[in-house]
């Protein structure tokens, strides 16, 4: 019951955020093993890159062949404190936790920025309804993957949202859907141990501090991509 309710929770915001995607024209380096999906850009000099998202990185071929690196800002961060290996292991365990729901995570963002961007544009009294549309189009093509979503999962999705838009998964249904909608998702939320309320701040949880210590390393290792507007967090230190 309790994965039913992580379920339904989860697929029902990222329904109702189902909008389409825009598909980037990418091009892939050849010298690199792994892979990695490019954007090719020019520089202010007129010099021609490739873009690599997971490196944050500038890629350039020299006339003999060779690759110049330039990177973006690094941020670094120090791992957090561990009282004792219980620590250390709920750090790995919520590494593993990050990995799995980071690529749902930044679909829903994209999505819930495409769907913002046009409800300005729809007129305010057929907003309710144009989101309400979009409530079952992504449900078959999630439905595998949210199914077997734990509660700490759910939790740390819930969390990246805060992060990335400043809301709560609360607020941003209550906005889409209405106030009591919103109160009776808590309740799901609750029952299922996710605090749909619960605001992100590393500074004051240590959850928190473990997901951001977590994804600023990963993103300077480059294994995870990081969300555009990823630099734009910011959280108070204190309370008042």
């Amino acid at each position: 019951m309790k994965k039913y309710r992580i379920f339904s929770l989860i697929c029902f915001f990222m329904a109702i955020l189902a909008y389409s995607q825009k598909v980037d024209t990418i091009a892939t380096i050849g010298e690199l093993k792994d892979e990695r999906n490019v954007k090719m850009q020019v520089d202010k000099d007129g010099r021609k890159y490739y873009w690599d998202d997971k490196l944050q990185a500038k890629i350039y071929t020299e006339d003999n062949g060779d690759k110049l690196i330039e990177m973006d800002e690094i941020k670094l961060v120090n791992k957090p404190h561990f009282n004792n290996q219980l620590d250390r292991n709920y750090f790995e365990f919520l590494n593993k936790k990050l990995f799995r729901v980071y690529p749902l995570f930044v679909n829903a963002l994209e999505q819930y920025r495409s769907l913002q961007a046009d409800l300005e544009k729809v007129n305010e009294d057929d907003r309710r309804s144009y989101a309400r549309k979009r409530q079952n189009e992504l449900a078959d093509r999630y439905e595998a993957k949210l199914r077997d979503l734990t509660t700490t999962e759910g939790q740390v999705f819930a969390k990246l949202m805060n992060r990335a838009t400043g809301k709560t998964v609360f607020t941003i249904i209550r906005d889409l859907r209405g106030g009591w909608s919103a109160f009776w998702w808590n309740l799901k939320g609750k029952a299922a141990d996710i605090e749909l309320k619960k605001e992100y701040n590393p500074y004051l949880n240590r959850d928190d501090e473990f997901i951001e210590s977590l994804l600023q390393s990963n993103w300077n290792y480059g294994y995870l991509t990081p969300y555009p507007g990823y630099k734009d967090f910011k959280v108070k230190k204190s309370v008042d």
